[in-house]
């Protein structure tokens, strides 16, 4: 018996030998691939920038600019950057083609590919269904004297014209006087805030975690479901991950005075945008907040606004919110994660609308979100792409506002992150092109002008913008000073888990996996997740017990059993749909500082 163990001993051993090295083998390959992949990228960029500064390419600046520019920041003949970071190739874009016309409005004329729309008329305006639009504009050159400002990506080529574009429209021509309302240097707030806020937070620990060991069982499952580590996670719930988006929200503040609806609009549109601009860095999970979980931002003094977050729902995981502005304008939604893992790559979809009323003018907006999918999970540095097309309708004028995120690839022409737009009235006919990026900035162009052009070869017909200079609607703030070691957070996100007297004994200020995992201390952190999710399921199974035996499946019977405490289920009437309103009731009992109708969740 000794010597079976000893010969079975030694067999294990020696097998063991021959697999290590068979995966050292593996991992070098693999290592190998991808230092291959990488260099075959760099002399690709290599040649492309060598092509551009060909003496031949000069003769020509319609053509190269038209099939699209990948110039560095840095300029043509910088030298790669070391630090540049090559993604997987995905889907090209559509082509779009801008060139600057010598008009005496010296306005820009601007070529809108409708995509695959269904064919309409040649009438001043653009098609109203999703994904028909995209747009690109560029500001005319400015004296060499003073530096011309340009969008991420988007390439300036003139060529002079010899004629207006014929057969189409003509609006005025000037900037109106309610148009300074679009002036972009008066869209940042001004003054210090009034209670000084906290800058930083301790350093995110570096924790090795091997990502697939634990992915490789959840491919196809709902994400939510799936027990994860806070290794994946950054310190905050997805309800402040909702709050952020209220970070430009100066941008509505400055739309509640705007006189003309379509004005408006443009404002509207680049809020919309703004809020994915905090993610661009931020691929880490935000908690999974407990059912009854709430976060509220009470920041009239600095930001003038008070804001709500409720977690209604645990199964799907689903957020009520609500935002009242002291500047004359609310903004309401409830939003549902529904998220897939897919091997590569990692898709989020925000499922409910977004609600924005001006109290003033009642102008009622409505919007959806856009789906978030985070790339290479397996093998690469991970990143983070916002696709899809968003529609924004004005429900008391009918004016509509149509955005495009371009999805990105490296082989293509377009910059990275791209975001185009055109606002058109009730009647169709358009009224500025909008142009950014969602991580940077983003512009607007009136157009004076609209006529169709030439089909092209491919048979697709497009549409001629003139438009003038463009405006900064806005533009992303810088993160804070050693913000790669804080999550990538902004200024605003740095704050949401400071600790502030008086809030409810659900916010997720108290939290306790998450604010040790902020401190640093990740195995506390993982024993305290544990504990909270347990204490969740019993009292799930609490509660499901209790509902009566007419019930349907769990998720109804949950849905029957579980009411909302600040947040009611009712129908809405613009989207016919049935959504988690404000109730009233939270900021009354914060003032008593009574909290005895808050569940113990933590």
């Amino acid at each position: 018996m000794i010597n079976a163990c000893r010969d079975f001993l030694e067999l294990a051993e020696t097998h063991s030998r021959k697999w290590q090295r068979a995966l050292q083998y593996e991992q070098d390959q693999r290592v190998h691939l991808e230092e291959t992949i990488e260099q075959l990228a760099r002399q690709h960029n290599s040649l492309e920038r060598a092509f551009r500064s060909a003496p031949g390419r000069a003769a020509h600046p319609t053509k190269s600019f038209s099939e699209g520019s990948l110039l560095t920041p840095k300029g043509e003949d910088s030298e790669e950057d070391e630090d540049t970071e090559y993604f997987d190739a995905m889907e090209d874009s559509p082509s779009f083609i801008t060139v600057i016309t010598e008009a005496k409005e010296d306005s820009s004329v601007t070529l809108v590919d409708p995509s695959s729309s269904p064919p309409t008329p040649p009438i001043p305006g653009v098609p109203r269904g999703l994904g028909s639009v995209a747009a690109s504009w560029v500001p005319p050159p400015r004296p060499p004297s003073t530096p011309q400002p340009r969008a991420p990506g988007l390439s300036a080529a003139t060529r002079p014209a010899s004629r207006k574009a014929e057969g189409g429209t003509t609006g005025s021509v000037d900037w109106t006087s309610s148009d300074n309302v679009l002036d972009g240097a008066s869209l940042v707030p001004k003054g210090p805030p009034k209670v000084k806020r906290r800058v930083r937070i301790p350093d995110k620990p570096n924790y090795s975690l091997n990502l697939w060991s634990i992915m490789k069982n959840c491919i196809g499952r709902e994400l939510s479901k799936i027990p994860m580590p806070v290794n994946f996670n950054e310190p905050l719930s997805m309800l402040q991950r909702l709050t952020e988006d209220l970070e430009y929200h100066h941008l509505l503040d400055k739309a509640a005075h705007c006189t003309s609806s379509v004005e408006q609009m443009c404002l509207v549109a680049a809020f919309s945008v703004s809020s994915y601009s905090t993610t661009v860095h931020r691929i880490a999970k935000p908690f999974n907040p407990m059912l009854g979980e709430t976060f509220e931002l009470d920041r009239l003094d600095d930001m003038g606004l008070r804001s709500l977050c409720e977690q209604v729902s645990h199964h799907p995981p689903s957020a009520a919110h609500y935002v009242f502005s002291k500047h004359g304008w609310s903004l309401w939604q409830e939003i549902t994660i529904s998220s897939k893992f897919r091997g590569k790559y990692l898709s989020i979809m925000p499922l409910g609308a977004i609600h924005l009323e001006f109290q003033a003018s009642g102008n009622h907006y409505v919007w959806r979100k856009s789906t978030s999918t985070v790339h290479n999970i397996i093998v690469g540095k991970l990143w983070i792409d916002q696709t899809g097309d968003i529609e924004i309708v004005n429900h008391k004028t009918q004016d509509r506002c149509q955005l495009k995120f371009l999805p990105y690839s490296y082989f293509s022409k377009d910059v990275a992150r791209k975001v185009t737009g055109v606002v058109s009235d009730s009647q169709g006919k358009a009224h500025y092109v909008l142009s950014g990026s969602w991580d940077e900035q983003m512009e607007c162009a009136k157009i004076v002008q609209s006529s169709p052009s030439s089909p092209s070869s491919d048979g697709k017909q497009k549409t001629v913008y003139q438009t003038l200079p463009a405006k900064l609607l806005w533009k992303k703030y810088p993160l804070p000073e050693n913000a790669e070691n804080m999550y990538y957070f902004s200024e605003l996100a740095l704050t949401l888990n400071e600790h502030e007297e008086g809030v409810a004994p659900t916010d997720s200020r108290l939290r306790p996996d998450q604010l040790l995992m902020e401190k640093g201390h990740w195995d506390e952190a993982n024993t305290e997740k544990q504990r909270l999710e347990e204490k969740q399921r019993l009292s799930r199974r609490r509660r499901l017990e209790a509902c009566s035996r007419g019930c349907g499946t769990e998720e109804e019977k949950e849905a029957d059993v579980y009411m909302p405490l600040w947040f009611e289920k009712r129908l809405d009437p613009l989207t016919g749909e049935t959504a988690c309103m404000y109730k009233g009731g939270y900021w009354e009992a914060k003032e008593r500082q009574d909290w005895h109708m808050c569940p113990n969740i933590f």
